[in-house]
């Protein structure tokens, strides 16, 4: 289990009935100003997909996907999703869009090996959005303004809801701070990569980390990133490695930071070659997926993932992502959270 933070006092400021209410209103609200916002089409997606078309995303290569036979297939393995990163290019593809368009879509997961916590449940569920771009998108001043959009309708939603529910005020700040991962290494060389998204986060309200997944110049990287979708080892126009990142916002509730969303321009054939090799993975060039990719059948795009309930927990302020998603949590976590008025549901 991960460390469980219990705030000072904590006061719950929405009953269950209101906190229903709320997550409904607030899904509504960002999923809305989200795809009008990036011109995104709503599609339907998979819960699971085939094993071995290398189209699951395997997050930082230990994670186990939930598997299952599948009778009618020759009980063929079928994997649970982490995510949909790649299932999105693919059906860029399919659905014929344009440069400026895109897709998103409730991505709902199981991912068994989380630590459990105020944050972190077996149960993940995202807005996860795609959309594609020209090559001479494919900068950092272009993610920049991907994210600056993104941010507007995180505000734009913390408005509605604090209109909505008198007792919620606003914390977020009116701008995101932009930051690369060796700058923030460079600020703080003492402290961990938690640790350095803490004091970032404190001081600005909320931040871009850019370049996640590449090595810095400790020789470890900020975090880990599969090298088969995002694009973290390609420079930028300042220069520094990565045309990604990690969207995060100072949660004055728990007193720490906590990140809404991972994006990111997606790998062109060149650095999908480079990263695998970066990795010790150059057998998935074989699989459907990169197979799909490295001859060019696949549009070049940004996207990520956003988290539902992280989402609705920090606009309703609440102190755990259990009071928003219905999950498992132990026993122990149950009893601490129910003594400080922590409803999980």
């Amino acid at each position: 289990m991960g460390k469980l933070i219990i705030p000072a006092s904590y006061h719950n400021p929405l009953d269950v009935r209101q906190t229903e209410h709320g997550i409904k209103f607030v899904k509504d609200a960002f999923q809305l100003s989200l795809s009008s916002e990036l011109r995104l089409r709503r599609l339907t997606a998979p819960l699971f997909v085939l094993r071995g078309l290398g189209i699951n995303d395997d997050l930082n290569g230990v994670e186990r996907a939930v598997t299952f036979p599948v009778k009618d297939l020759g009980d063929a393995k079928a994997e649970v999703v982490h995510s949909l990163a790649k299932w999105k290019r693919l059906a860029l593809q399919e659905n014929g869009l344009q440069p400026g368009y895109g897709i998103y879509t409730d991505m709902n997961a199981i991912r068994a090996d989380e630590e459990l916590d105020n944050l972190h449940s077996l149960y993940v569920d995202q807005w996860d959005w795609e959309a594609v771009i020209t090559k001479e998108q494919r900068t950092t001043a272009f993610l920049k303004s991907v994210v600056r959009r993104i941010y507007a309708t995180l505000k734009r939603t913390e408005f509605l809801t604090c209109e909505f529910f008198d007792s919620l005020k606003p914390f977020l700040p009116e701008e995101v701070h932009f930051i690369h991962a060796q700058e923030l290494l460079d600020r703080y060389p003492d402290l961990t990569p938690h640790e350095r998204e803490n004091a970032i986060c404190k001081e600005y309200g909320a931040v871009f980390i850019i370049g996640i997944g590449g090595k810095l110049s400790d020789g470890n990287k900020h975090d880990g990133r599969a090298p088969d979708y995002d694009d973290w080892s390609t420079p930028g126009e300042d220069g520094r490695l990565g045309l990604n990142g990690d969207l995060l916002i100072w949660y004055p509730v728990l007193e720490r930071s906590v990140e809404l969303s991972s994006m990111g321009i997606r790998v062109d054939p060149t650095s999908l070659h480079r990263q695998l090799e970066l990795e010790g993975k150059l057998e998935r060039e074989q699989l459907y997926f990169h197979q799909r990719l490295l001859k060019g059948e696949l549009p070049l795009s940004v996207g990520g993932g956003i988290g539902q309930s992280r989402v609705c927990m920090i606009m309703l302020h609440k102190a755990h992502v259990g009071e928003i998603q219905a999950s498992i949590w132990p026993e122990d976590m149950k009893e601490q959270c129910r003594k400080a008025g922590i409803l999980l549901i």
